[in-house]
């Protein structure tokens, strides 16, 4: 690493991995039931994919790990971006809290067919390759909308981003629709589907400013045609 190159502390990496068990040791304790086999199989998912991206930042890319530890509100995030993205934390919460209770200690959805919910394992898989890959093929994913100019910020078009234009909110939405699926839980569908049009509403605003203000980015647009789902929007 670079002497000018940020870097994150052992302790708030230590701090960040007990955030990380801290959701899936909710979700149990809400359920009710320890031995949640959905529960455990979704906890495992979480904090493995979170652990694995972080581990590789740390390696490979601790500019952007950096940067995703940024504070909303800073380097030039508008208010109203700010705003959405603690929208989008607190409805994380919501979604996190939601179908334990829903799918395990009140049952208020029926079971759902197994087949349903191998389903949302599917989507959770697609989710991991989706959100791994936009980290290691852009070097600028930060969880902000800004422009990055004291990193340079180039437009990236290869990878994943060939693909769709936002390839990280597709691994949200593939997260937030599989995870509900997995668990059972239709509310928490429900509010899976309320984040994704949250992550849809923020597209709107982060491409205007990426448009206006990022060298290329106009050209990509014309380039890759579609903003989040492939052959649709």
């Amino acid at each position: 690493m670079g002497s000018n190159t940020p870097t994150i502390s052992p302790l708030k990496l230590v701090a960040t991995g007990v955030y990380l068990l801290v959701w899936p040791a909710l979700q149990l304790w809400l359920s009710g039931d320890w031995r949640w086999v959905q529960g455990w199989i979704f906890g495992l998912w979480l904090v493995a994919l979170s652990a694995v991206c972080i581990a590789w930042l740390f390696r490979r890319d601790p500019a952007l790990l950096a940067e995703r530890y940024r504070r909303p509100g800073t380097g030039g995030q508008s208010r109203v971006d700010a705003r959405i993205v603690y929208g989008l934390v607190l409805g994380f919460i919501i979604w996190i809290v939601v179908p334990p209770l829903d799918a395990r200690r009140f049952a208020w959805t029926p079971p759902l067919p197994a087949w349903l919910e191998a389903g949302g394992g599917m989507l959770l898989a697609g989710a991991a390759f989706f959100l791994f890959r936009a980290f290691t093929d852009n070097t600028f994913a930060s969880p902000l909308v800004r422009i990055q100019t004291e990193r340079k910020q180039e437009v990236v078009s290869t990878g994943v981003y060939g693909f769709v234009r936002h390839p990280m909110y597709l691994g949200a939405t593939l997260m937030f629709v599989g995870g509900p699926l997995l668990l059972g839980s239709a509310w928490g569908l429900l509010v899976g589907a309320s984040l994704v049009l949250l992550i849809m509403f923020r597209i709107g605003g982060e491409e205007k400013l990426l448009a206006s203000q990022l060298e290329g980015y106009q050209a990509y647009r014309e380039k890759v045609r579609y903003r989040l789902f492939p052959g649709i929007w």
